[in-house]
């Protein structure tokens, strides 16, 4: 998943950044002030925005009102210093998914980014659950009919993706924005080896991989069944 993180403090960007990172899971943008945020914000390639409100240029609060104006709704955890009541509810009215008072726990930052984009891709439950395949966000494990498969952290996100999108066509250049930063550019000719990869790990038990190419087009997840529901692990 893609998240833009937006703070001016730098040394707690930087610390923000690395929580995502260290997931896995996460390809991670920063921006510094509010103008940057916008105009990142504006090119509709991220899964979550976490968002400080106290920004140089143009306010946090600012910055989440014209998202929504502009019928963005990508889930927004704001990070806030207000703890007032009325200051919450202006939050809430103004389209936040999600707020932390400052000081937080980057763990809780993560935690509840996590349940942010579940609920923004209408998986309410960390299991996924596409026919036999099965793929908990939380222990990031992947299980296709009982039989555990091991992934690279790369080919686990690629799968996770795909998993959020069944039997949606997803371009080589959607993966790759959400797979990598903004110099995603460099890692243009990997998708393809990674896809392969992936789908001789899916096909080690003897069954057909449910990864399709279309040729020009990009991959797409199929199966006889699509549920997002309690696994029971």
């Amino acid at each position: 998943m893609r998240v833009l993180i937006v703070e001016d403090e730098s040394r707690l960007a930087e610390n923000l950044a690395q929580a995502f990172r260290d997931g896995p899971g996460f390809a991670v943008d920063c921006a510094g002030d509010g103008e940057a945020a916008s105009q990142l914000a504006g090119q509709g390639c991220y899964d979550l925005i976490v968002l400080d409100l106290m920004l140089p240029k143009v306010d946090g609060l600012t910055v989440l009102k014209r998202m929504r104006a502009c019928d963005d709704h990508t889930p927004t955890l704001v990070l806030t210093a207000k703890e007032g009541k009325e200051s919450i509810v202006e939050l809430l009215n103004a389209g936040a998914d999600d707020y932390l008072s400052k000081p937080f726990d980057l763990g809780e930052v993560v935690a509840r980014a996590k349940a942010l984009i579940r609920r923004g891709k209408g998986a309410s439950h960390p299991v996924l659950k596409i026919g036999g395949l099965e793929l908990n966000t939380l222990e990031q494990t992947v299980h296709r009919d009982g039989r555990q498969i091991d992934l690279s952290p790369t080919e686990y996100r690629i799968l996770e993706y795909l998993m959020h999108r069944p039997r949606v066509v997803v371009s080589k250049r959607e993966l790759l924005e959400h797979l990598y930063d903004y110099n995603w550019e460099h890692h243009s000719n990997v998708i393809e080896v990674h896809i392969s990869n992936l789908r001789k790990k899916l096909e080690s038990g003897g069954q057909s991989a449910p990864i399709e190419t279309l040729r020009g087009r990009g991959y797409r997840l199929s199966a006889e069944q699509n549920i997002n529901e309690p696994s029971g692990l």
